[in-house]
């Protein structure tokens, strides 16, 4: 899944791909937030890699040997590290996410605005959680601000989907 480019900034995410091997035909709702998180993540994010001149940068996100790496490459898509990071830290929100995010669908097709509205603030907390222990994870690695960090944490849950 490529995104388009955006270099408006040197300190920013201007293209992003998914792990095409580990992703699976995801539902409606999960793919509408995926595309959501690329677009709003490619449209405004700050992203610095420690220790890196600038950029903008290219990202591949990917799951391998139970490691989420972070494939990060200049522009012009030469390499300029990888940065990994064990799943174990993230499983546990993940996959309350994911419960919390459920019901968060199935409510909208029948619950009372009061019931959604209760399920949507413990989703978005949740997400903030995520998006928090990512920024932990990245700490001395990778800078990013809360918003970038929000939306790598959506694009994390999505490449834990499995078939």
């Amino acid at each position: 899944m490529s995104a388009q480019e955006n270099t408006a900034a040197p300190h920013r995410i201007s293209g992003l791909t998914l792990d095409e091997a580990n992703l699976v035909r995801l539902n409606a709702d999960i793919d509408h937030e995926r595309r959501v998180a690329i677009f709003d993540l490619l449209e405004e994010n700050y992203f610095e890699p420690v220790g890196s001149p600038g950029g903008p940068y290219r990202l591949h996100l990917l799951i391998s040997d139970n490691r989420l790496v972070f494939d990060v490459r200049r522009d012009d898509d030469s390499p300029l590290g990888k940065v990994m990071l064990a799943l174990s830290p993230f499983r546990r929100i993940v996959k309350d996410y994911f419960q919390i995010c459920d019901s968060y669908f199935d409510a909208i097709k029948h619950a009372p605005p009061s019931r959604i509205e209760a399920i949507d603030m413990g989703r978005r907390g949740l997400h903030n959680d995520g998006a928090v222990l990512l920024r932990e994870r990245l700490a001395g690695k990778i800078s990013v601000d809360e918003n970038t960090s929000r939306r790598l944490f959506t694009l994390i849950c999505v490449l834990h989907i499995r078939a």
